[in-house]
């Protein structure tokens, strides 16, 4: 009953804090953004990626990174939109929109406001992540697993504020929080930073698990790297009070919205060489 009373506060504090911080992002976007960029695909097959100039009922202008200017009739296009990424000695390469976290553990960075993330951790563990704010998210979930007696299915929360968002350096706190309908919670309250860009970059974090009056530190380490238009590698790895702890590494395949995470993952302290595979499904809205 604590525990839970714990969580009421601090998910009530992120929530003021939240206000504050979304009026702080609103202000930072009427200081003006660079243009965003776009996809022109014409109804030949061309595809060129820029910025728009301008547009009209009859044509678009777009500028490339090039600094080429071209422009368009509206009957020619077959099809205009914005994207999210970057262009790249004339390849287009995707932003990881999946950066809030590595395979499993939370990374420095935030959903923007009114982004959306879905996902399956293991093909067991589903989960909805909503960005708030552009600093404030919150999401929950319950295991795919069938069975469960209804006063013993586990459900989680995991509400997160960011408190830092620098050019190559994010903080955030957050919590983990599993309960069941009589009450009965555990969890983890963390802290993490990541420091890079979304392509390469290393994340730290520390957390404190709680499971009624037991109480334990958590750490964890993780990095990840771009190796082309499509693939991340990565790892992701804990140590906690025993000693014991858990390292895994492996891929993330990127599309568009949708990304894949394919790895290994060992566990320390168990006697026997144990290797497990993490799968995981992930889509943002």
């Amino acid at each position: 009953m604590q525990i839970n009373t714990i969580v009421r506060i601090v998910i009530a504090a992120m929530l003021m804090v939240a206000v504050s911080a979304g009026n702080l992002a609103a202000e930072e976007r009427r200081q003006g953004q660079p243009a965003e960029l776009c996809e022109l695909v014409l109804r030949d097959g061309s595809r060129v990626f820029g910025t728009i100039e301008r547009e009209s009922p009859d044509e678009v202008v777009l500028r490339t990174q090039a600094g080429a200017v071209i422009t368009a009739r509206r009957t020619d296009i077959a099809s205009l939109r914005v994207v999210k990424g970057r262009i790249e000695k004339g390849e287009f390469f995707s932003e990881d929109l999946h950066r809030t976290r590595l395979f499993f553990a939370p990374t420095g960075r935030s959903l923007r406001r009114g982004e959306v993330s879905f996902g399956v951790f293991q093909f067991l563990a589903p989960f909805v992540q909503v960005g708030v704010t552009d600093r404030f998210s919150m999401g929950g979930g319950t295991p795919l697993l069938f069975g469960f007696d209804e006063s013993d299915r586990p459900f989680w929360m995991t509400p997160k504020f960011q408190v830092l968002d620098s050019t190559n350096a994010q903080a955030a706190v957050g919590l983990l929080h599993l309960f069941n309908i009589e009450g009965d919670g555990a969890g983890i309250a963390y802290g993490v930073s990541t420091f890079g860009n979304t392509d390469n970059a290393a994340t730290i974090g520390a957390g404190l698990a709680y499971s009624g009056d037991d109480r334990g530190w958590v750490l964890m380490g993780g990095a990840e790297g771009r190796v082309s238009r499509h693939v991340k590698v990565m790892t992701e790895n804990y140590v906690w009070k025993t000693g014991d702890g858990i390292l895994s590494g492996g891929f993330r395949f990127l599309g568009e919205r949708l990304s894949a995470d394919l790895a290994l993952a060992i566990p320390l302290g168990v006697g026997d060489f144990i290797a497990l595979p993490v799968v995981n499904f992930v889509y943002v809205f």
